[in-house]
């Protein structure tokens, strides 16, 4: 069934890479047609939203007090500038959370304040695909990005590719405060096949797609 389909798209004139790419998102085991990127989008939208990170454009609106809205840059060390209570962390925190923590802080100066967090800019939704691609470098996306789309973004593999090996470097805190480095080995049939674990299909920010 799924040759057919593949060579169906040939025939219509669909690249390769992603003609493998639409029939990846469509043989997924115990999903429906609607294919893994709406069933993974439904997923990002019901369990976690967008988080923040550097380079945002956000703006924060605090009820009733101009001197204390404003619109702000996420600093490349996470934290964003606010009046009276100083620097706040924003990155790693949804817009609603940062809200919340503006507000918490603002409670010392301020009865009852009502904060509300809006993104005007998303800056921060970069990935690096590295080696045998045929444009390899730092892509800012601007919607969320399946494995292999980033791949299609990048050229696609080269001849050379050894596409079984691919790997997604990821940081993630560990704790403590601090950041660890993973490697998940994600092999091309396995994505073709839709063997590959559904949770780390779609790309996180910062994430390192390496194609030795």
């Amino acid at each position: 069934m799924m040759q057919h389909v593949v060579s169906a798209l040939l025939r219509s004139g669909l690249p390769g890479l992603l003609a493998v790419a639409v029939v990846s998102l469509l043989v997924l085991p115990g999903c429906t047609q609607t294919g893994l990127v709406g069933s993974a989008l439904e997923s990002k939208s019901s369990n976690t939203e967008f988080v923040l990170g550097p380079e945002d454009v956000l703006e924060v609106v605090v009820w009733r007090n101009q001197d204390l809205s404003r619109v702000v840059i996420v600093r490349p060390d996470g934290m964003i500038s606010m009046p009276v209570i100083g620097d706040v962390q924003a990155a790693g925190l949804s817009a609603d959370r940062l809200a919340e923590r503006i507000a918490a802080r603002l409670k010392e100066y301020k009865e009852n304040p009502t904060v509300t967090v809006s993104v005007k800019e998303i800056n921060s939704y970069n990935v690096f695909v590295l080696g045998e691609v045929s444009k390899p470098g730092k892509y800012q996306l601007k919607s969320y990005t399946t494995i292999l789309q980033a791949i299609s973004i990048a050229g696609g593999f080269t001849p050379y590719a050894s596409k079984n090996k691919l790997q997604i470097v990821r940081h993630i805190t560990n704790g403590n405060g601090g950041w660890r480095e993973v490697r998940l080995a994600m092999p091309y049939d396995d994505l073709v096949k839709g063997q590959a674990d559904p949770e780390y299909l779609m790309i996180k920010s910062g994430d390192t797609i390496v194609v030795p």
